[in-house]
């Protein structure tokens, strides 16, 4: 993907110098505290706080790669905007952008408190789409999908989440999930996840058709990774067996379906994934 040079998002909050949601060690009430226990005590506090900074310089370090990977996201998360917006525009609507918060181990959002086990999510509580970095490591590493445009997948996946809580969808499947089975529950949510990888390839199309960004293979990263993260290829690998009532995001095969459809289509329109006869 051509992204060097270009344009980041400036709606992106990068905590990752903080841990689960709060401030990392060397500032605030609890310094404070322990100081002032030393003091007391007759030590000193400067020393004290020489270790603490040193410990919260570690905590907040961060490597060139990641660097470089969260000013990638940042361009992804800005071509998501001018893409959406212009959208939106056509249907004379305003399109609301999101925020990207970059976490590291844990974090708090609108929707509560989350580890890097859960992956990258979407919280409309507070509108914003959640990752820690290290899960591109994972996405190449455990799921066998490397790429920089497999990253720009899932970020434009949650992106789409977004784009269904702008547009109520979120909100109204939220509801039916809340008074049915669970097995029912499940296939609502495999529908609605099923939607926002069809976003997605609607943005991969107009991301290509108006900026130019795709280079050679980068559809196929893309689809590796829908293909990747399909229940029943983890329920195989983590369990040895394939439950589809346990399904909560669609096959292999129907995510990298919904993707193309979007992808080939670039319109809002085609991804009514709730239709009958949809998976």
């Amino acid at each position: 993907m051509k992204w060097i040079g270009r344009r980041g998002s400036s709606n992106v909050d990068d905590r990752r110098g903080m841990s689960g949601g709060t401030m990392a060690v060397g500032g605030g009430i609890g310094t404070i505290v322990v100081v002032a226990i030393v003091w007391l005590l007759g030590g000193d506090p400067s020393q004290v706080l020489n270790v603490l900074n040193n410990q919260g310089s570690q905590q907040t370090a961060t490597t060139p790669e990641q660097d470089s990977m969260a000013q990638f996201v940042s361009v992804v998360l800005a071509d998501t905007e001018e893409i959406w917006g212009s959208i939106f525009a056509s249907y004379g609507e305003t399109y609301r952008v999101p925020k990207l918060v970059l976490f590291r181990g844990g974090v708090q959002s609108g929707c509560g408190s989350a580890s890097s086990a859960s992956g990258p999510f979407y919280c409309s509580a507070d509108e914003s789409v959640y990752i820690d970095l290290s899960f591109c490591d994972e996405l190449r590493e455990r799921f066998g999908a490397p790429g920089d445009f497999a990253i720009a997948y899932v970020l434009a996946h949650e992106v789409g989440h977004h784009v269904q809580h702008l547009l109520g969808t979120l909100g109204k499947v939220s509801e039916a999930r809340s008074n049915t089975n669970e097995k029912q529950a499940n296939r609502l949510t495999v529908l609605l996840e099923l939607q926002a990888d069809y976003y997605a390839g609607v943005w991969a199309y107009h991301a290509q058709n108006t900026l130019n960004i795709l280079e050679e293979g980068d559809i196929a990263e893309a689809l590796g990774a829908a293909s990747a993260v399909g229940d029943d290829r983890i329920q195989m690998e983590t369990q040895g067996t394939i439950v589809p009532d346990a399904f909560t995001h669609g096959t292999s095969e129907q995510r990298t379906t919904w993707f193309k459809k979007g992808y080939m289509s670039g319109k809002l329109e085609g991804g009514d994934t709730f239709a009958r006869g949809a998976v």
